[in-house]
């Protein structure tokens, strides 16, 4: 991609975290993204389609944008978070769109997961 089609688009995300090790085993686990360190207080991440970062040294901040990640899976990525340390805040549940279920990491930080409906739902 050339820098006239990355023009407004989100580029890049970046999270607080205390610890950047707990957020790099946590992400790494559950979700299969890879890390690039940049010294013991940050690493960077791809996801395959979007690149973002943990800074460590500050404590996850409540609100704000809510990220979504698309699972094929639903109930097996929630199986994952709770086993890597996360902790389900909303359920699994159904939205026009399909279904999604939220979660906190465990540096503090609220997001969700989605998929499409269930055939025949």
């Amino acid at each position: 991609m050339g820098q006239t089609e990355h023009d407004r688009r989100i580029d890049y995300i970046e999270f607080p975290v205390a610890d950047v090790t707990v957020a790099r085993r946590f992400y790494s686990t559950v979700f299969g993204w890879v890390f690039t360190d940049y010294g013991p207080e940050y690493t960077s991440f791809v996801d395959g389609r979007l690149s973002g970062g943990f800074r460590g040294g500050e404590a996850a901040r409540p609100g704000g944008p809510l990220v979504v990640i698309y699972a094929a899976d639903l109930e097996s990525v929630a199986s994952a978070v709770r086993a890597a340390g996360g902790q389900i805040t909303k359920p699994i549940f159904d939205f026009p769109g399909g279904r999604r279920f939220h979660f906190r990491d465990p540096m503090g930080h609220e997001l969700a997961v989605w998929s499409d409906p269930i055939a025949g739902s």
